[in-house]
């Protein structure tokens, strides 16, 4: 798989050492306080999981699967809820897990469907990537692991049509892989 990459953008050591940082600031800022985490699945599996082991905090845990990509490379401008219905949330401070701020319609249809229906106390972000790209929904991440450039990157989550997702580092996958003569 690592011969689909141009480049790894982020090494493991460096993930590692990043999870670090984020699990401190995010300990920090809900200290004493009870925490939901609502992971959106499938790319913020991998993150969610690494990254909530580092934080000493009482949690509770659930998932959310949205879609914005629809096995594409870009947004598609739909974001789609596969659950029906929200975990409660009412009286709940709420951390919103994602793999990759890109447009911004994914997080931010997400923690708008919360405030509307969800009634947390508190409801902030925290992605793993954040690319450097005008958004099409405004949305600002409490907790950014990485700032990055507009690339099509895959690995620890992060997927093109449903792999790359257990690389341990994130690299930059090739163009051609995606513009369709690679695998798929």
């Amino acid at each position: 798989m690592q011969e689909d990459l141009d480049r790894v953008l982020f090494e493991e050591d460096a993930i590692r050492v990043r999870l670090d940082a984020l699990a401190a600031e995010i300990t920090a800022f809900y200290s004493n306080r009870e925490l939901t985490v609502l992971a959106l699945l499938n790319g913020s599996l991998i993150f969610a999981a690494d990254l909530l082991r580092r934080v000493p905090l009482p949690l509770r845990i659930d998932c959310l699967r949205v879609s914005s990509y629809h096995g594409g490379t870009e947004s598609s401008g739909v974001v789609t809820f596969e659950e029906q219905t929200l975990p409660d949330l009412r009286g709940r401070h709420v951390l919103v897990l994602d793999d990759i701020l890109d447009t911004g319609r994914t997080l931010h249809a997400v923690l708008e469907r919360l405030s509307e229906v969800g009634a947390p106390l508190s409801a902030e972000a925290c992605v793993l990537l954040s690319k450097r790209r005008p958004r099409a929904a405004h949305c600002e991440p409490r907790f950014v692991g990485f700032e990055m450039e507009d690339e099509f990157v895959v690995g620890y989550g992060l997927d093109y049509r449903e792999r790359y997702r257990n690389l341990p580092y994130i690299g930059v996958l090739k163009p051609q892989i995606y513009c369709g003569s690679g695998p798929g």
